[in-house]
């Protein structure tokens, strides 16, 4: 493990001020990062501040209530996995295909909030992918504090997809059809402090990529966090710093440019035994994924002459099918040996 900065810095600030000439420099940054690492960090990117701590502060409100009553939101076997996941529960090598011992963290996830009453979201494809959210009692103030959140994120992420096709060489606006009616998930994950040692090979959260388009991610502060793996399988810590977002971009970007763009591993780590009750974290992260009948393939910019692209084309629903179906695959493997 090393700390340095491999991970890079961006500013994205002046793609905001409208001038080309800015919005084309964060564009080479990030098609830099995407092409070198598959993180970077941004600062100046607009977000209010007092709306991230309303969201710190009724989520550590909600991981603070007694477990029974967080239970009664637990994700079970409904479909969509919305609702409350215990410590235990589940373990991100999963969909990878891999068994490892359950990830050490909770997390209550929510799916679209402006869902539109229109056949779109109606229709047995999407069945799954937007399900009806189910919101805790207490705290009274989480449904419209998460609800704002997820819709300036789907916001921010708009900006971050329009970035992408200018670090792309396509239009600005190239992806916007294609994520106008996205179906991304808002998680919250509380990594409680760790007063037992891990299992061998048991992680807060196992190496994985994401499946979607890029994850907006507001890190926790203590120690005990995440960490990117390079090409020759290292592990880089991700800074931490006060008022910025860690970004990723996640399987759907590797496909479309053709592994221009890194999906990478990322994993988060335990913490130092030493730590013991300081290292209690919180994270808050925007999974954004483009509209559900999207069809990913190989971008124009991205294709080599003569050459057949890497991937086939596919829609989103059916390759977050094909995710879940290897999830599943793996989860009856690792409870089939611990049965054993």
């Amino acid at each position: 493990m090393t700390s340095d900065n491999f991970v890079p810095v961006i500013d994205i600030a002046r793609y905001f001020s409208g001038a080309p000439d800015g919005k084309r420099r964060v564009a080479e940054q990030i098609d830099r990062a995407c092409r070198e690492v598959g993180f970077y960090v941004i600062v100046g990117h607009g977000v209010d501040s007092a709306l991230v701590d309303e969201v710190e502060r009724v989520s550590r409100e909600f991981f603070d209530l007694p477990f029974e009553e967080k239970m009664r939101l637990h994700v079970g076997g409904s479909t969509g996995a919305v609702g409350y996941t215990a410590v235990g529960d589940t373990a991100l090598a999963y969909t990878r295909g891999q068994v490892a011992p359950p990830d050490l963290n909770e997390s209550y996830q929510v799916a679209k909030v402006d869902v539109a009453d229109d056949p779109y979201f109606q229709s047995e494809a999407v069945r799954g992918l937007v399900p009806k959210n189910r919101w805790p009692e207490r705290p009274a103030a989480l449904k419209d504090i998460y609800t704002s959140y997820y819709l300036r994120m789907g916001a921010l992420a708009t900006d971050l997809m329009r970035l992408s096709a200018l670090a792309l060489d396509l239009p600005e606006d190239y992806f916007d059809a294609k994520i106008d009616r996205h179906i991304s998930r808002l998680t919250l994950r509380m990594y409680p402090q760790q007063e037992v040692a891990p299992l061998p090979g048991q992680l807060r959260a196992a190496a994985h990529t994401d499946y979607g388009t890029v994850t907006i991610l507001k890190p926790g502060d203590t120690v005990g966090g995440l960490q990117v793996a390079d090409r020759d399988g290292d592990w880089h810590d991700v800074p931490m710093i006060p008022g910025s977002f860690v970004i990723n971009q996640g399987d759907m970007m590797a496909r479309w440019t053709n592994d221009r763009w890194l999906s990478t591993l990322h994993r988060v780590a335990n913490p130092p035994a030493e730590a013991k009750g300081g290292s209690r974290r919180l994270s808050i992260v925007f999974f954004h994924h483009a509209n559900y009948d999207t069809t990913v393939s190989c971008l124009p910019t991205c294709a080599v002459p003569g050459v057949a692209p890497t991937y086939e084309p596919i829609q989103v629903s059916d390759y977050y099918s094909m995710k879940r179906v290897q999830q599943r695959t793996a989860r009856a493997k690792a409870m089939a040996s611990a049965a054993g």
